[in-house]
């Protein structure tokens, strides 16, 4: 089958996207190993730098979904990586100087978290205008799969990089990442018409909340959003414990550490491909409602990780079958959501979603990293692998046609 062209612009904002999505995937618990193997942070400070960002940088992010609404996206989209560039270089710095703290890294996790929240609502609205309907599920397939495939290529590369030459280092290629983002963007070009509003004065408390309106107001994303919601707030509630767990009880090495999530991913990699075909086949709602039930029938599994190479081993076949199933049900959602949303609310649903999304997993967070210092990390990872056996019955029984996947059957 040949590879659809979605044009030069596209083009340009796919390896924006992929030049970032590689550093992070490069930088895969950089602050986390700085805080444990520089800082020597325990469970509950683990547990705060993931929920503290997240609950700030939502808060920071409230107002950014309307303004980003009302303005241009491409110059938000450049700016806020500028402002992640910016933020994840002065760790670097501070390092070299003998001045990082504990207290440095909490603030710019909070920068990153609302500037990435302000550029996905962006990217989002800017990809809607970009390419047709029939093709916003090819667009979001390329995306996830490139997200998958930095998180193969990249955790092995920076744990390596973290062997030879500190833990810092990746952070310092993750921000050089964004810069480059930025010049992709830029590259872009064109014009990009001015949206209604953009001389608003100042922002309405109804523009502040209707994104969560909209979301309310609309069944069957109303009720993705809360299965959404409980499952990625429980998966990543348990990623500091899995940290303490395998870097601290079990001895595993930062590059094993990385290695054992990153080949998995090659999962994700094969369910984003999958996506369109499944969905052609099968059906929008078929395949959402067997994607989302099967995503949540793996992260019980890491409650039984043990030292060595059979704990590898578990790790990895665990994630693999977790990340495949997220592979696929991601860009049919991706899909869905952005064709359900009219164009002049894009930005403010999907901010609306993710400060919800960041505010829940800091929540979650929070309360397992006390969980896991009350019980230990291996019976708090057991308590959310058994919470989350129940999260399908949240996904809806009937998904209305999207005329973007519509098209594929």
């Amino acid at each position: 089958m040949a590879r659809r062209s979605l044009g030069r612009q596209f083009g340009w904002l796919w390896a924006a996207y992929a030049v970032s999505a590689y550093g992070t995937g490069f930088s895969f618990g950089a602050f986390a190993l700085i805080a444990v193997l520089v800082l020597r942070a325990g469970p509950v400070e683990m547990s705060l730098l993931s929920a503290a960002g997240l609950v700030a940088g939502a808060a920071v992010a409230v107002p950014l979904g309307p303004w980003v609404e009302f303005h241009r996206k491409r110059p938000v989209m450049i700016a806020t990586d500028l402002v992640r560039f910016a933020a994840l270089m002065s760790v670097p710095v501070a390092f070299a100087l003998g001045w990082l703290s504990f207290a440095q890294l909490l603030v710019v996790s909070v920068v990153v978290a609302a500037a990435k929240i302000a550029r996905n609502a962006a990217s989002g609205a800017y990809l809607k205008a970009l390419v047709r309907p029939e093709d916003l599920l090819v667009a979001n397939g390329r995306f996830e799969s490139t997200t998958w495939t930095a998180t193969v290529v990249g955790p092995p590369l920076g744990g390596a990089a973290i062997g030879m030459f500190g833990p810092v280092t990746t952070v310092v290629a993750d921000a050089v990442s964004y810069l480059l983002s930025a010049l992709g963007i830029v590259a872009i070009g064109g014009k990009e018409p001015k949206p209604a509003r953009t001389a608003a004065p100042r922002l309405r408390a109804g523009d502040l909340l209707d994104g969560w309106r909209y979301l309310l107001n609309h069944r069957t994303l109303r009720q993705l959003f809360f299965n959404v919601l409980l499952v990625n707030g429980l998966i990543m509630a348990t990623e500091p414990l899995i940290a303490i767990l395998m870097l601290g009880d079990l001895g595993f090495t930062a590059w094993q550490y990385g290695l054992a999530f990153a080949l998995p991913c090659v999962g994700g990699l094969i369910g984003a491909r999958l996506a369109r075909r499944l969905v052609a086949r099968f059906g929008q709602h078929k395949v959402m409602l067997a994607a989302g039930a099967l995503r949540a029938c793996w992260l019980l599994g890491l409650a039984f990780v043990g030292p060595g190479v059979p704990g590898m081993v578990l790790v990895i076949a665990v994630q693999f079958g977790l990340v495949t199933c997220i592979g696929v049900f991601n860009p049919v959602l991706a899909t869905y959501r952005l064709d359900q949303v009219a164009p002049d609310r894009v930005a403010r649903t999907l901010t609306a979603w993710s400060i919800t999304s960041s505010a829940t997993i800091a929540a979650l967070t929070a309360l397992w990293g006390l969980l896991g210092d009350l019980i230990g990390p291996r019976a708090a990872i057991a308590v959310a692998g058994l919470l989350i056996l129940a999260t399908p019955l949240l996904l809806p029984r009937h998904v209305p046609a999207s005329p973007a996947l519509s098209t594929l059957t």
